[in-house]
């Protein structure tokens, strides 16, 4: 087994829910705002490190940085990029969470252009403000996002029978960012994140049904297997764009094709542990649990399970990184503002205090005492 390095300064990392994307009413969501982050960042930074958390997912706003092609205005940003600076917490930066300028079209070629651009100006800020390293997460879930916008029509822009084109016009965009940061900087972390699921068909006796749910399955694999240039070459993929690989999980995540989710109730709900060490036993690279969490009295409970499932897939040899809870405070319901209790802290008052949850804060005690001795363990080895 390879010597296990950390990469963060926490194995628990803190999620800042940052979309940005405009839904179908015109409302373009700034989450950032509407949880008044942007203006108590460094008190949460400051919240996290009390629970042991160091390492935190953030957002940049790319409709606010660049609202006028070319011209970069970075003060929505500079004040989490501070925060972060003075109380001594890494941020994994998020480029493209949903969110574009109204100005740019997303399947446009310029698209790609603008949006390496811009991941140069961010990254030569980043090199002007400190020697830290950037660690960056480019393009948020590509698998995900070019089914909900370019298949469903449930994201921006609303398409249906775009899927794959839209996935391929987001790796080409990946990987031109990927080409700018590194250019700035050779140091520059990137991790590649979508979610990770499971899918079923309803009758496991029907072999056209089980072919398509299989199938299903397997797409979750297409952006990463792009990046990497395992699947449509002419991409531009190689591996070296598998640099840090992030996977999401919730609740949601395993389904019948065609028919209800899965609960862990049911027989054939599939463990968390076999999804990670399948992921993991694929491209051999550096892993995180990039989004976890769920709602209400429930979060102490998933936490739990989720945690006992990445120890044993952790047990078993997988370089895992680190485990995020997303979204770390409470925020706004996309399409109806109903208030999401699905963090560790809520909305703040108007001094910057946030009422924590603490039975969620007391299982994530209990989940770093039991991951320290394995963790310390494997980087003693």
């Amino acid at each position: 087994m390879a010597r296990y390095e950390r990469l963060f300064e926490s194995f628990f990392v803190g999620g800042f829910e940052c979309s940005t994307h405009r839904l179908a009413s015109g409302k373009r969501l700034d989450e950032i705002a509407f949880t008044q982050h942007d203006r108590f960042a460094r008190e949460d930074y400051l919240r996290l490190h009390e629970q042991g958390i160091r390492t935190a997912r953030e957002g940049l706003r790319w409709h606010l940085i660049e609202s006028k092609p070319g011209t970069y205005d970075f003060r929505s940003l500079l004040p989490m990029l501070h925060a972060a600076q003075q109380t001594r917490t890494q941020i994994i930066w998020d480029l493209f969470h949903y969110g574009w300028p109204d100005w740019l079209d997303l399947f446009e070629p310029k698209f790609i252009d603008a949006f390496a651009k811009y991941a140069r100006a961010f990254a030569r800020l980043w090199r002007e403000e400190t020697d830290d390293i950037l660690f960056i997460c480019s393009v948020n879930e590509i698998s995900f996002f070019s089914w909900a916008a370019g298949d469903s029509g449930v994201f921006n822009p609303f398409c249906h029978g775009r899927g794959n084109e839209l996935k391929e016009q987001l790796v080409r965009s990946d990987i031109a960012a990927c080409e700018a940061l590194w250019d700035v900087d050779k140091r520059t972390r990137i991790a590649q994140i979508d979610p990770m699921i499971n899918v079923l068909p309803l009758d496991p006796k029907n072999k056209k049904q089980a072919q398509e749910a299989e199938s299903y399955r397997q797409s979750q694999y297409d952006a990463w297997d792009m990046l990497a240039g395992r699947m449509e070459p002419h991409l531009g993929g190689a591996e070296k764009y598998l640099d840090i690989i992030g996977g999401n999980y919730y609740v949601h995540n395993q389904w019948v094709l065609g028919g209800s989710f899965i609960d862990q109730e049911n027989p054939r709900y599939r463990p968390f542990r076999d999804m990670v060490k399948e992921l993991y036993a694929r491209y051999q690279r550096p892993f995180f649990i990039a989004e976890t969490g769920i709602e209400n009295e429930l979060r102490p409970k998933w936490l739990r399970y989720v945690c006992t499932e990445a120890r044993a897939a952790f047990e078993d040899g997988v370089e895992l990184q680190g485990i995020c809870l997303y979204p770390i405070v409470n925020h706004p319901g996309w399409d109806d503002d109903r208030h999401c209790y699905n963090g560790l802290w809520d909305y703040p008052n108007e001094r910057g205090e946030r009422e924590i949850y603490q039975p969620l804060a007391d299982e994530l005690q209990n989940q770093r005492n039991c991951f320290q001795p394995l963790l310390a363990s494997r980087e003693n080895n």
